[in-house]
C-alpha cells in the first residue's frame, strides 16, 4: 500500500508480495534503543551496542578516537560503512586491503581472516550473519530472538561472486535517480538500503503500510526521531491476535520489523537518516541497486 508518489511501489517483487503463512502465532518486534541502554562493548574513544535478527547481527559503534575490530575465520561476507566523510577505514583481508580510506563509503569485506581499524568521529555500522556464534551470543536479546519466527525460510546466500571475494568499497554519495529509493547495495548474505537524508517530517497523508510475507526489514536509525506503526492479521484462534504497536525511537536505534506484520516509519525531525537492512538480500529489480 505505497501512496502512487513513493519509488519503491515499482519495486514490489514475489519477495515482498508472495504468499506467506498468516494463520499465527506471530513474532513481536525486537528493539534496540541504544540510547537508552549501557554499551555492550566499549573502549577509549568508542562504545558500540548490539542487536541480533533472525538471520543478522548488528554492531552499532559511536566513535569518538580510533577502534579496531577483528574477525578470524570468517565464514561469510559482511559489511560495514560510515555515512561520516570525516571517518577514516583501514581495512585488511585476505583478498584485498585498504589504507586510511574515507568515510561516507560501505565497505563489503570478504570471508576468512580481516581487521578493521576506524578512526574520527561519527557512527560506523557493521553487519554481519547469524553465522557468526560468537557475535550472537554478545547480543543482549540473543534470547528472546532464538524463537524462530515460522513464516521466515532458513538462511540460504546467494551464489558466490563469479570473480570471487575481495574487497569490495562504494561511496555513499550517488546522485538520485528515477524509479531508486535510496542506495542499494548487496552482498551473497545481505542488502542494505540507505535512504536519502530527509530534511522535513514526513507527510502523513504519504505514509506507506505494507508488510513483507517471508523476511524481516532491520531499520537502523542514525540520526532524528522516529515512530514505527506494526500491525498483525486477525485470525481464527483469537489467542494469536497481537496488540497494534507504535514504538518510539531516537536515533541511534534498531527495530527489526518482522513478517507478516504490516508496517510503516514516521520520521518526526526536521532533519532524519535511516537504513533498511535485509538478509538475506530481497529480491528486487537489479536496475534500482547501485552496487552489488
Amino acid at each position: 500500500m505505497f501512496d502512487d508518489s513513493d519509488p519503491r511501489k515499482a519495486l514490489l517483487t514475489a519477495s515482498a508480495s508472495g504468499t506467506g503463512r498468516s494463520c499465527g502465532p506471530f513474532s513481536p518486534p525486537e528493539i534496540g534503543h541504544f540510547t537508552q541502554e549501557p554499551p555492550v562493548e566499549t573502549g577509549e574513544g568508542w562504545r558500540a551496542w548490539m542487536l541480533c535478527a533472525t538471520n543478522m547481527v548488528l554492531r552499532v559503534v559511536e566513535l569518538d578516537g580510533s577502534a579496531t575490530f577483528a574477525r578470524y575465520a570468517h565464514v561469510d561476507e559482511y559489511m560495514v560503512f560510515s555515512l561520516e566523510p570525516s571517518v577514516r577505514f583501514t581495512i585488511t583481508t585476505e583478498a584485498g586491503d585498504v589504507d586510511d580510506h574515507a568515510g561516507n563509503h560501505l565497505f563489503i569485506v570478504p570471508p576468512g581472516t580481516s581487521t578493521v581499524r576506524v578512526r574520527g568521529k561519527g557512527t560506523v555500522t557493521f553487519l554481519y550473519t547469524t553465522r557468526a556464534a560468537d557475535l550472537v551470543a554478545q547480543c543482549p536479546n540473543a534470547k528472546a530472538s532464538a524463537d524462530a519466527n515460522p513464516v521466515i525460510p532458513p538462511f540460504q546466500a546467494w551464489p558466490d561472486p563469479p570473480q570471487g571475494f575481495r574487497l569490495r568499497a562504494y561511496d555513499l554519495e550517488v546522485p538520485d535517480q528515477v524509479g531508486r529509493f535510496g542506495r542499494i547495495f548487496r552482498c551473497t548474505t545481505m542488502m542494505v538500503n540507505i535512504l536519502p537524508r530527509f530534511m522535513a517530517p514526513r507527510d502523513t497523508s504519504k505514509i506507506s503500510p505494507h508488510h513483507h510475507a517471508t523476511f524481516e526489514q532491520i531499520s537502523l536509525t542514525l540520526d532524528g526521531d522516529f515512530e514505527h506503526f506494526l500491525r498483525w492479521p486477525w485470525t481464527s484462534n483469537q489467542a494469536h491476535w497481537l496488540e497494534d504497536m507504535r514504538i518510539i525511537c531516537s536515533s541511534p536505534s534498531a527495530t527489526v520489523l518482522p513478517p507478516p506484520a504490516i508496517h510503516t516509519t514516521l520520521w518526526v525531525s526536521d532533519e532524519s537518516q535511516i537504513v533498511d537492512i535485509f538478509s538475506p538480500p530481497a529480491w528486487i529489480s537489479r536496475g534500482a541497486m547501485v552496487g552489488c
